[in-house]
Parts: C-alpha cells; sequence; structure tokens
C-alpha cells in the first residue's frame, strides 16, 4: 500500500518533523530509564534483552559483519565473545557464501558461534544472483531502464515487473533456506550504490521507494515460510533518503548505514555531516526504532584499505571518544541494533597491527545504559 505526499509536503513538513523528532530522542535520553523504543509495527526476532529493571544490556546486536576468508584465518568467534559482541554476519555474495558453508572452515566457525552463545547472520550485496543477469535476453523488461530510456541488465531491476519480482523471490527462498540466520532477519541488498529503474511507472519513485516495494515483496515471501522473521531495508547512498511514497510491510525492518561519513568527528556533527544524521530520524519515523540496525564502518579495515593509493593494509583510525557519542547518538534515537564492518581484520591484519580496538568497540556497547538526569 503507498501513500503520496507533495513535495512541499516532503520537504517542509518533512524537515520539521525530523528536527522535532532528534529534540524529543535526545529528551528521552536525558530522563531516566527512558524506553527508548518507538515503535514500529514491525517485528523481529531479538537477542539479549535488556531486563524488566533495565539492568540488563541495551544493545540487543552488537555486531560485526566479515567475509569468509576473515573467518578462515582469525578466530573470530572466540574474539567476539571476549569482546562481549551478540553477532557475527558473513558477507558479502550468495552464491560466495554458500560454497564457504560446505567447508570445514564453515562448519568449525558455526559450531564455535554455537557453543559460544553467538548469533549468525548473512548480509549480502545479492541482486544479481537474486535476478541473474543472463535472464536479460529471455525477458529485458525484468531490468531497468536507464535515463536515456534503454533496458539494461548492469544493475538492479523494475520494481514494478511481476516476473522480475517472482524470480528474485524464488531466488531469494532458496538461499533463505539455506544461509539460514539464527535471528531471523535476513539481509538481501541491492546493487551497492547502483541506480534503480526510471521506466515510466518507476522513475515518479525515489530509489528508497524502488527499494522498499521490492523488500516489502521479499519479507511477504520469507514470512509465507517463516512466520515472524524479518528482512532489512539498507538505507545506504542512493537510498539513504527515507522512504514517503512507499510503506514498510509488516516484516521490514531499517538498516542505516552512513559510509560516506568521518570517523574523526562525530556522526552527530553537522559541520562534518551536513544532514545525515537527519536521515537517520526521518527513516526510523517511517520504519520505527523496534528493529532498526546501524551498520556502521568503525571496524571496516577494507574502506581505510579502498582508500589508500595504491590499496594496502593500514591499521583501523580508531577515535574512542567519537565512537563514544556515535552510540551515544544512536542510542538517544532508539537504536538497539548496532553492528560494524569488519572486513579485512584477519590473521593478516593482525599480524602487521596487532589486534583491533575489538574490545573496546564491544565493552562500551555491552556496558552502554541509558543515563539519568
Amino acid at each position: 500500500m503507498c501513500t503520496r505526499n507533495t513535495k512541499r509536503e516532503r520537504a517542509g513538513a518533512g524537515y520539521s518533523a525530523r528536527r522535532t523528532f532528534l529534540k524529543n530522542a535526545a529528551r528521552a535520553l536525558a530522563g531516566a530509564g527512558a524506553a527508548l523504543a518507538l515503535g514500529s509495527g514491525c517485528e523481529t526476532m531479538t537477542h539479549d534483552r535488556s531486563h524488566a529493571d533495565g539492568s540488563g544490556p541495551f544493545f540487543r546486536t552488537r555486531g560485526v559483519v566479515v567475509v569468509p576468508e576473515d573467518i578462515a584465518s582469525w578466530n573470530w568467534p572466540e574474539k567476539a565473545k571476549e569482546a562481549g559482541l551478540t553477532t557475527i554476519a558473513t558477507h558479502p555474495f550468495p552464491a560466495e557464501v554458500e560454497a564457504f558453508t560446505a567447508t570445514d572452515e564453515w562448519h568449525a566457525f558455526q559450531e564455535a558461534c554455537r557453543r559460544l552463545g553467538l548469533h549468525i547472520e548473512h548480509e549480502l550485496h545479492a541482486m544479481g544472483e537474486l535476478l541473474p543477469r543472463d535472464l536479460f535476453d529471455r525477458n529485458p523488461d525484468m531490468f531497468r531502464m536507464d535515463e536515456h530510456g534503454d533496458r539494461v541488465p548492469d544493475w538492479n531491476l523494475c520494481v514494478h515487473s511481476p516476473q522480475a519480482i517472482e524470480v528474485v523471490c524464488e531466488n531469494l527462498m532458496r538461499y533463505a533456506g539455506k544461509l539460514r540466520p539464527t535471528t531471523g532477519r535476513h539481509f538481501y541488498w541491492i546493487d551497492d550504490g547502483r541506480p534503480m529503474c526510471r521506466c515510466p511507472e518507476c522513475r515518479g519513485l525515489t530509489d528508497s521507494e524502488q527499494a522498499l516495494l521490492l523488500e516489502n515483496h521479499m519479507a511477504d515471501a520469507i514470512r509465507r515460510a517463516y512466520p515472524g522473521e524479518t528482512v532489512a531495508h539498507l538505507a545506504y547512498l542512493r537510498t539513504l533518503d527515507a522512504p514517503a511514497q512507499v510503506r514498510p510491510h509488516p516484516g521490514v525492518f531499517l538498516e542505516w548505514a552512513p559510509i560516506t561519513r568521518r570517523f574523526d568527528r562525530s556522526i552527530a556533527d553537522r559541520d562534518a555531516h551536513g544532514d545525515t544524521l537527519d536521515s537517520l530520524a526521518a527513516n526510523i519515523e517511517v520504519f520505527g526504532a523496534d528493529g532498526a540496525q546501524v551498520l556502521e564502518y568503525w571496524l571496516d579495515e577494507s574502506l581505510f584499505y579502498r582508500a589508500q593509493r595504491p590499496p594496502e593494509l593500514v591499521k583501523i583510525p580508531w577515535h574512542a571518544d567519537v565512537f563514544h557519542e556515535d552510540v551515544d547518538t544512536y542510542a538517544g534515537l532508539g537504536v538497539r541494533h548496532i553492528t560494524s564492518f569488519g572486513v579485512k581484520v584477519n590473521g593478516e591484519y593482525v599480524s602487521r597491527f596487532g589486534e583491533p580496538p575489538l574490545n573496546e568497540y564491544g565493552s562500551y556497547l555491552a556496558g552502554w545504559r541509558p543515563r539519568s538526569r
């Protein structure tokens, strides 16, 4: 179901609402034992719940996202447990992770996570495998139209193609049956920062809204097979703005990933980040805070690696004060699920630079509590 707003409503009232939302969230954080969960109507399976008296962990997910070669070359389960994390997610492509699950390294990892009480999720760049590109010759209308009016098989899909949705959901369920998250939360992303469709039916929707249309179908398919399980809407680059004309179905939760941020300045610093935080507040207004997850890059060696010319491993630039301010800010908006990429934090990284700041990351998240006035 869609609801439509005028541009004036979206630009004027929307901005005012976001500012009010941020102010109210800040007041909630200052209050003693503030509830902070703002409600969504979307269900999610959570772990590490707070106790009724507020004495338990505030952050239900304290996670890290790594690729198979990182898992194979460093003892991630033991290190995550020592740091107070709850969850390790695999990355980046469904077929790659599926192949990894047939290896001895995977079985050892899975058993270690089970023994240590850690959850396993899969956060995946998935569109090229959910809608294989070689189907273009059979039915070009399943694929996106570019700005010149041509159907192209480069990225994503046409979300108004019933055949494309059918193929995507069929392949989704094949992978979802094999790559079972222990939390019931599924992450199958559109193409990484790439454009969506510009056909006559799609062009009136933003990339965020097109992505959400797809994710609604995905959530419906998942929940028919696995009642109560959920699917992420990734707010990232082209989809960072909150959708306005499309509403999330039950079972779609927010995952917000501020990849363009600076790491020496707090996410709440407007001189450094402009209105970035407003986008999180606006998305929470749409999706709710219950189940909302921030996907950060504090531990993402691959991000800092790619920034070098030529690319090379560097020591993670850890700014503890900035990290603390970021976490405080996210908690103030009601976010109770936080994870960070940790790609390329592996045996080679540790041999060159020593262990990453994993214990500082995990211990602050595990010990965070709402502060009294």
